[in-house]
């Protein structure tokens, strides 16, 4: 069976990695834009750089969970492709094998000259770090104003999915919102959230629970 399982936030949360938005709609104590734009980066490089090596720091201290590690064990029976929100790498250290980042990977910088120059990267990443073509390097990280390259590829395994996972990010918001859109009217949707914004129907079933109690659950169901 072919499943897309779309993760967000609240997966990676229960492994330590902080929600980048505070209480009080900050970043870590930076305005969004501060920190995840190009004008940001534009204005203040060292800024957006020190923010960025801070998160890296941050995910090598963290470890995946049962939700990761039982989206992983669903490869073995299933056709599985992951389609994250997250820019950590916990989906892949866990086990599974075919995820797309829509919004980039905190373990990799690009150049600012060639876009397509992408390079892991697990060190922090400095004012004068340049590509082979002496451009700085950034964050591979999609920013606010930046198209989301990967965003018709996840449409496309939606659409063939028999069935999806919706997992640690709401349903009201882009991008699972509009990607759930392209699933195949028998496609069956399960969705885990400890405070869910849909409710069960013929179509939908829904685990209200966080991530590592109920992702477990929609597995054994799978397997």
């Amino acid at each position: 069976m072919k499943i897309a399982v779309l993760t967000g936030a609240g997966v990676s949360a229960e492994s330590g990695i902080k929600t980048f938005r505070d209480s009080d709609g900050l970043w870590e104590g930076h305005d969004v834009m501060e920190v995840a734009s190009p004008e940001g980066f534009e204005r203040n490089p060292e800024v957006v750089l020190d923010f960025y090596n801070q998160r890296r720091k941050q995910l090598l201290t963290v470890k995946p969970n049962a939700a990761h590690f039982a989206l992983a064990d669903l490869e073995k029976n299933h056709d599985v492709t992951i389609i994250t929100q997250n820019v950590d790498d916990l989906h892949e250290r866990a086990g599974s094998t075919n995820v797309i980042h829509l919004h980039g990977e905190l373990l990799k910088v690009r150049s600012t000259f060639d876009e397509d120059l992408i390079l892991d990267w697990k060190e922090d990443l400095n004012l004068g770090d340049f590509c082979e073509n002496n451009h700085q390097l950034r964050p591979h990280i999609v920013w606010f104003g930046e198209m989301v390259p990967m965003i018709e590829v996840a449409a496309d395994v939606v659409a063939r999915a028999d069935a999806v996972i919706i997992v640690g990010t709401s349903m009201q918001v882009y991008p699972a919102a509009g990607l759930v859109q392209y699933a195949k009217p028998d496609a069956h949707i399960y969705f885990v959230d400890p405070k869910p914004s849909i409710s069960e129907s013929k179509r939908i079933t829904v685990f209200a629970e966080k991530a590592s109690i109920g992702v477990p659950k929609v597995v054994e169901l799978l397997k």
